[in-house]
């Protein structure tokens, strides 16, 4: 147990702190749906009810929706594209030897080994998941924010707005742009601050000693000595 824990800490810390963050989110949206329920003469609901309705389904998945396409851009991009000195971008004269030699090791994966259709898969399958994650996500912001605006339509005397209707409303694209150009911003802060800054011990970020010149992103450098 001591070593599994050891071995996934990163996974198990982040997953924890995003069921507390859920749960927070919930619980808080609940109090202001039952408020906003009640100040417009509605029903409070429970707990449960609570998290079926557009209101909780609308708010996580429009985060989550920039969210995956943002990693799944930088994943793709950063294939093609080049960032001078920053440690988030390869160097632009490095060969890429991400996959060199891969099929000599004797434990491989099964599509590295199969080779084909599956390999051609299984090299690009982060970029895919993290596409079909977004548009899992994409799918579902539209039909919880389509619920909760059938709602305030219902409540006002109105017709139900069905999904595809809703994606075509200026308020589906006001709650998408809003996060992506959120995501966007800070992916390029990020890429632009790895050029100066460091982060010891870190893979996210370059080792302390290139210059600011240098990717240097996957690269191993001896750390400087000490001054005397």
């Amino acid at each position: 147990m001591r070593r599994f824990l050891r071995e996934n800490d990163l996974t198990l810390v982040m997953f924890g702190l995003f069921i507390v963050c859920l749960i927070g989110q919930g619980v808080a949206g609940f109090r202001v749906y039952n408020q906003d329920q009640e100040g417009h003469g509605g029903t409070a609901v429970d707990g449960a009810a609570y998290l079926r309705t557009g209101h909780f389904v609308e708010a996580v998945f429009e985060n989550w929706e920039s969210e995956f396409l943002q990693m799944g851009a930088l994943v793709l991009l950063t294939v093609i594209l080049y960032q001078k000195g920053s440690g988030v971008s390869r160097g632009l004269d490095d060969p890429d030897e991400i996959d060199a030699g891969s099929r000599g090791h004797g434990d491989v994966p099964w599509p590295v080994r199969r080779g084909g259709l599956a390999l051609r898969l299984y090299e690009n399958s982060l970029a895919l998941a993290l596409f079909l994650l977004f548009l899992v996500s994409f799918v579902l912001h539209a039909a919880g924010g389509a619920k909760a605006a059938s709602a305030e339509q219902v409540a006002h005397g109105e017709e139900r707005v069905s999904i595809l209707s809703y994606l075509s409303t200026a308020r589906f694209w006001f709650e998408s742009l809003q996060n992506w150009q959120s995501e966007f911003f800070s992916v390029s802060v990020l890429v632009v601050l790895a050029i100066f800054l460091r982060q010891r011990g870190s893979p996210e970020s370059k080792p302390i000693d290139p210059p600011h010149q240098e990717a240097g992103g996957s690269e191993a450098h001896d750390p400087p000595s000490p001054a005397s």
